[in-house]
């Protein structure tokens, strides 16, 4: 707005004195871009690695129940990682519930924001039959992968309370769940 002024300022008193106002715009413009000092540039990766290193160290989102507080719960669909790595949908789908996440701490929530592992299924089955792999390998290789990415990209996750659906202690209730609605005929 200031500039947008300053412009318009110096436009005037130069219509004034009868100059065209193209040249002037050019010359003020030329000033202004030759007083300025160019900034260093900005290594994203330097300092996207250092935040990162900070906020695992410090446990920066770990999820902590203190009594005088409210709580939020905030969850994302866990991707199913079965391909060589996320793709744009996935962190499209995180940004917004990310932001939900560090909204409520900002606000003074306890919050939980956790990531998980929908690795359960037939594509891990049909890859394993495909290149004679076992799925344990096949899934673990490609959930490090996609944490990997996940993490580089700075969402605000608890990864203490990380979890996979193929986690035997997570298996075992699927399968309880399952027997329940079979043995009810559903």
């Amino acid at each position: 707005m200031l500039v947008a002024a300053a412009i318009a300022a110096v436009v005037g008193e130069h219509r004034a004195a009868g100059f065209a106002r193209q040249p002037i715009l050019r010359r003020f413009q030329q000033q202004a871009v030759g007083k300025t000092r160019r900034r260093s540039a900005y290594d994203h990766a330097a300092i996207e690695e250092r935040w990162q290193t900070y906020w695992e160290e410090h446990e920066t989102y770990k999820a902590v129940r203190r009594e005088d507080r409210a709580k939020k719960y905030v969850l994302d669909m866990f991707p199913y990682p079965s391909g060589s790595g996320l793709h744009v949908g996935h962190p499209a789908g995180y940004t917004a519930s990310d932001v939900m996440a560090r909204y409520w701490r900002a606000r003074g929530f306890d919050v939980l924001h956790p990531m998980g592992w929908d690795a359960f299924g037939l594509p891990a089955e049909q890859h394993a039959i495909q290149t004679g792999t076992h799925p344990r390998e096949t899934t673990k290789a490609n959930i490090e992968n996609f944490k990997r990415q996940l993490k580089a990209l700075g969402f605000s996750y608890d990864w203490a309370r990380e979890l996979a659906t193929t986690d035997v202690d997570y298996v075992k209730w699927t399968q309880w769940i399952f027997l329940r609605l079979f043995q009810k005929g559903l």
